[in-house]
């Protein structure tokens, strides 16, 4: 999320700039990323009240502190507060557009474009309702853990107070066949006991609009780019990938290095069905005689305090030894050094590997798009995002999560590619030129600010006409909303 955030601010000032030189103006942007102020983040900046972010000239950070009763909130919570007043005296004045970013972000930036009469862009990114099937029904059970009545009362506000709302794919807004949507799902759905959505949101509204992300170009780029490569890191990654040394950052080892390689990295989670991956591979012989398996994801250097993360992980351990993975199978910790991760991508295209995303559903698939951006060719969910990004067959492989047959799929590619080596280049090259069709962050940042335009002019002409959906949100977010805010616990100060 983090890295969306900074990737996004990145283009849009880029776009700004480029368009105040067209026009002949004399002025310089803004952007203000706006999240929680935490005070005893020791070893950090997050204590920081305003943050200029690095290789970005006219974006800072502002961070805003939570206060009670008994002063600023330590720990950290999902709620924010006092955002207007802090807003306005960094500004000194109001802003143009606030986008806001996940449930919490989007409750926020709903609030503060109604108070101060500015145009408003959601992103909703993966909403729970979706993640978590049936969640809205069993609420009561996950309650204490997720919140989800405070989330999807925050979802619905936002919604449909929002002048528009972006998506990273069609599926998002109404799905597919098979699938509900993300907002679709909001159309119409009970609560128990707390209340019945009859019209939620209307997945055809106008305000909808596709805008996909892209990977930052210059750390992720083609491995065709010899020039670029960084080859001071390639010792670094042979140590991390094919070292026979035990440490705390891996485990397992690779015995024969002329393999192909299946590559995946996200974080150690039901969702991503990393040890689903790791399951297939295991009991497929031959897609083990053919490549070895590399797993990025987790921090076995540490404890996690994550109850879902510490399951997968130990259904890691006990997979490794059932199916006695070891010199075929290695399970590396989490790479924060996204500089680095770039070339590992292009590492893996040099010895004809690929990348596999094998999530039970993927909102959208950033991975994907990284991987399909460094020339790797991409297995991926049929579940969310990768549907789209990804034309079965010519620009990548669709995989069902459910199903481990389909790494009969990999082994069919894996020996097309070993009889035939153009096999491998052919479908490098489509995800290549489909990346550069879509999936850039100059196009997004276009489109986003060419939306601004257009929905900030209709606010204006229309807004008479929405007073009366504005009167009624907020009494939702009177009645509703605050109430179970309010409910919700700060986090306990040790």
């Amino acid at each position: 999320m983090v890295v969306y955030i900074l990737d996004q601010v990145r283009a849009l000032e880029n776009e700004m700039l480029n368009r105040i030189k067209k026009q002949g103006l004399d002025i310089k942007p803004r952007i203000l990323i706006i999240t929680r102020l935490l005070p005893d983040a020791v070893g950090t900046t997050c204590g920081e009240r305003v943050e200029k972010v690095y290789d970005i000239e006219h974006c800072h950070i502002l961070r805003v502190p939570f206060r009670t009763e008994k002063g600023i909130i330590r720990k950290w919570i999902s709620r924010f507060d006092d955002v207007a007043l802090e807003l306005a005296k960094e500004l000194q004045g109001k802003p143009d557009l606030i986008i806001g970013n996940y449930s919490d972000g989007n409750i926020v930036a709903s609030l503060l474009a109604h108070k101060l009469g500015v145009t408003q862009c959601t992103i909703a990114h993966a909403l729970e309702k979706t993640k978590y099937p049936e969640s809205e029904i069993y609420w009561k059970k996950f309650e204490d853990k997720y919140h989800f009545s405070c989330q999807f009362t925050a979802n619905l506000f936002a919604m449909n107070h929002t002048d528009f709302i972006i998506t990273n794919t069609f599926q998002e807004i109404a799905g597919s066949k098979d699938i509900v949507g993300q907002y679709e799902s909001h159309t119409a759905f009970t609560i128990p006991g707390l209340y019945r959505v009859v019209h939620g949101i209307d997945a055809f509204d106008p305000k909808f609009n596709i805008v996909s992300p892209g990977a930052d170009m210059s750390i992720y780029f083609p491995y065709t780019e010899t020039e670029r490569r960084l080859k001071n890191y390639h010792q670094e990654i042979e140590e991390l990938i094919y070292s026979l040394v035990k440490n705390e950052e891996h485990i397992g080892v690779l015995k024969d290095r002329n393999k192909p390689i299946i590559f995946t990295m996200a974080r150690l989670d039901r969702v991503k069905n990393i040890t689903g991956l790791v399951e297939w591979y295991g009991k497929n012989l031959r897609l083990r005689e053919l490549v070895n398996l590399v797993v990025v994801a987790g921090d076995r250097r540490k404890e996690s305090k994550d109850l879902e993360e510490k399951y997968e992980m130990k259904k890691m351990y006990d997979l490794v030894e059932t199916y006695k993975l070891n010199g075929q199978f290695i399970w590396i910790s989490s790479q924060m050094n996204r500089v680095r991760n770039g070339e590992l991508y292009r590492m893996i295209c040099d010895i004809k590997g690929a990348f596999m995303q094998p999530a039970i559903y993927e909102a959208f698939g950033l991975t994907v798009v990284e991987a399909m951006t460094c020339g790797l060719p991409t297995f991926a969910t049929y579940n969310g995002g990768p549907a789209e990004i990804i034309f079965h067959g010519k620009f990548g492989y669709h995989i069902d999560p459910y199903n481990g047959d389909h790494a009969d799929l990999l082994v069919g590619f894996f020996e097309k590619t070993k009889a035939n080596p153009s096999h491998w280049d052919i479908i490098s090259q489509g995800g290549l030129k489909r990346i550069h069709e879509k999936y850039t962050w100059q196009i997004y940042s276009e489109r986003l600010l060419t939306l601004t335009s257009v929905y900030g002019f209709w606010k204006h002409v229309t807004d008479f006409d929405h007073r009366k959906r504005k009167r009624y949100l907020e009494m939702f977010y009177a009645l509703k909303y605050r109430k179970l805010a309010e409910s919700m616990p700060l986090a306990a100060e040790d």
